[in-house]
């Protein structure tokens, strides 16, 4: 009976016509995954922690990205004599909005050939946005939009200069307010060979419109930075192998005997009612006075810083 059941089995199993299959799943699952990736990236393999650990410890090893400066604030250039004068000079202006309906006189008409030239966005508004815009100042339908100053870091124009081949030639300020002033010794460092300025990020001036345009254009190739602390920002001046030279009335050497001005050096000025702060003035490795036979008795630090970097760029050429 055994052997009748065992041969009515294979008879089964032997007949023709559609069976029951694994419709190819056994098929698809025998296929590879591709190749087996290596030890070192296999999660939870011994050389896996190893290779993951070494990496960590060359990260740490890497020097930390310096941050960039610090920026400045968004600033509006309000009125048609200032804003013609200002897009004139060059005063890195992003938008000039025009009012509507606006009198259509000969500024009105510079502006917007200056501002097409320049590529700036030109959008039309009402009275009322610009009032509010202008905090009700006296637009006369013309306002530009000046976007924030982006300063460089003090190590930058050291850095920068000895990337050049170049001693480094650095006017910092000290105390100085009037962003004319700071206009103006932008211009006297791009006139005479140096590579940058430094100002205090408190009290001080800043890159504003009107310092812009005192630059009178030059302030778009010469960098400025700005100086969390002043005096912290010399003594790394210093370790960099700097000389500080601070200007003041009752200075040490004057200027025909400063033998330091074809070196690496920073020029300090101060303000010129209070002149240079009583910590920087400590910080300073020289004091110097310029001569003055005239008897006058304190120049403002645009004239003070251009007669040094003249003096400065005599030596050098």
């Amino acid at each position: 009976m055994a052997g009748n059941s065992q041969r009515r089995n294979r008879r089964t199993s032997n007949k023709k016509g559609a069976q029951v299959g694994s419709g190819g799943k056994r098929r698809r699952s025998l296929e590879g995954k591709g190749p087996t990736p290596p030890a070192s990236a296999r999660k939870g393999h011994v050389k896996n922690r190893v290779a993951n650990a070494k990496a960590k410890q060359a990260a740490s090893r890497r020097p930390a990205p310096r941050r960039g400066g610090a920026k400045g604030t968004a600033e509006l250039v309000v009125g048609r004599n200032p804003v013609v004068e200002a897009l004139r000079e060059g005063v890195p202006a992003t938008t000039l909005y025009v009012q509507q309906f606006i009198d259509n006189d000969e500024r009105v008409r510079e502006a917007l050939q200056l501002a097409n030239e320049l590529g700036l966005n030109l959008l039309e508004a009402p009275r009322a946005e610009l009032d509010r815009m202008t905090n009700g100042l006296n637009h006369q339908g013309l306002v530009a939009q000046i976007p924030p100053y982006e300063y460089a870091h003090p190590e930058d124009l050291a850095a920068a200069a000895l990337d050049d081949g170049e001693d480094p030639l650095i006017v910092a300020l000290d105390g100085v307010t009037d962003p004319r002033n700071l206009g103006a010794v932008v211009r006297s460092v791009s006139a005479f060979g140096g590579h940058g300025v430094v100002v205090p990020e408190r009290r001080a001036a800043g890159m504003t419109a009107g310092a812009w345009k005192t630059s009178a254009g030059t302030a778009a190739r010469t960098p400025v930075a700005r100086a969390t602390n002043l005096t912290r920002t010399l003594e790394s001046y210093q370790k960099a192998g700097l000389t500080v030279v601070g200007l003041a009335a009752d200075g040490d050497v004057e200027l025909q005997d400063l033998e330091v001005l074809d070196g690496p050096v920073v020029i300090v000025v101060g303000s010129e009612g209070k002149g240079l702060s009583r910590l920087v003035g400590e910080t300073c490795d020289l004091r110097v006075r310029i001569p003055m036979p005239g008897g006058a008795e304190s120049l403002n630090a645009g004239v003070a810083a251009g007669v040094v970097l003249w003096e400065a760029a005599r030596r050098r050429g």
